[in-house]
């Protein structure tokens, strides 16, 4: 990610975090986000740095005029803004959808996120069809709402939706993973992957946050994975901080040694 779009992400987030906006701007921004991959014409003209900001504005407002006065607003404030290449600015849009949407709902979008990542590694065939180039995007979208009709929210139902629309070479499960930490950033909360070879207590996972938080500066998240080939002790992810205390890690270390 270039220097510009950490910028731009910034900016953009700072806009949202002064609107008001509900799960309609979610879903608007998500279809914005849409439009925008599917023009070269329409990203190229966005995100060239050599047009005005103004210019740039003027252009969402002829192009995204009928969507409301918020979702176009902060879309004119996203494009108003210099990224480093277009594709950057379509993840640009599509985060500003996903805190839309986490800044909406009030329920555990961070928790429902993940078990449906946890859904879609367990099934590699619905993740070959769902990140496959293959097949209509608008098709892939219905088949993830029948899939979570019921047993999600609609926010979340609308985030991974409309995330498996239009993957653009991204596998689904980093699709989904992404959308998990930008929905933790809007709420000010880190996710800890926590896994055991048993499930932690309702005791144990709270004392486990609370040692996180104090270490990380903030709130953290919990999302336990139970996997019996960690035989006992806990493995712990942070974005790219692991801390491994499972038996399997330190047998893995003695095995490695053995065989130097």
């Amino acid at each position: 990610m270039g220097s510009a779009t950490t910028q731009a992400l910034a900016k953009s987030a700072q806009a949202l975090d002064a609107a008001t906006v509900d799960l309609d701007t979610a879903r608007e921004l998500f279809a914005a986000a849409r439009a925008v991959a599917g023009s070269q014409a329409l990203s190229g003209a966005l995100a060239d740095p050599s047009a005005a900001p103004e210019a740039r504005s003027a252009l969402v407002a002829r192009v995204f005029g009928s969507l409301s006065p918020t979702s176009q607003s902060l879309l004119s404030t996203t494009a108003a803004q210099r990224w480093s290449s277009q594709g950057e600015l379509v993840d640009g849009i599509e985060e500003l959808a996903i805190r839309a949407a986490a800044k909406a709902d009030q329920g555990d979008l961070e928790g429902e996120l993940f078990r449906v990542s946890r859904i879609v590694a367990e099934n590699p065939e619905l993740e070959l069809a769902l990140g496959s180039r293959l097949g209509d995007g608008a098709a892939k979208g219905a088949l993830m709402e029948k899939l979570l009709g019921g047993r999600a929210s609609e926010a979340t139902t609308l985030v991974v939706s409309s995330l498996v629309q239009q993957p653009r070479g991204r596998r689904v499960r980093g699709l989904l993973s992404r959308a998990l930490r930008i929905v933790s950033a809007q709420r000010g909360r880190t996710v800890a992957t926590v896994t055991t070879a048993a499930p932690l207590t309702p005791l144990q996972t709270e004392r486990l946050a609370t040692a996180l938080a104090r270490t990380y500066g903030g709130a953290v998240t919990i999302n336990p994975v139970v996997d019996p080939s960690v035989v006992g002790g806990v493995r712990v992810q942070i974005a790219d901080d692991v801390i491994d205390g499972s038996i399997a890690s330190r047998l893995a270390d003695v095995r490695q040694k053995l065989a130097g």
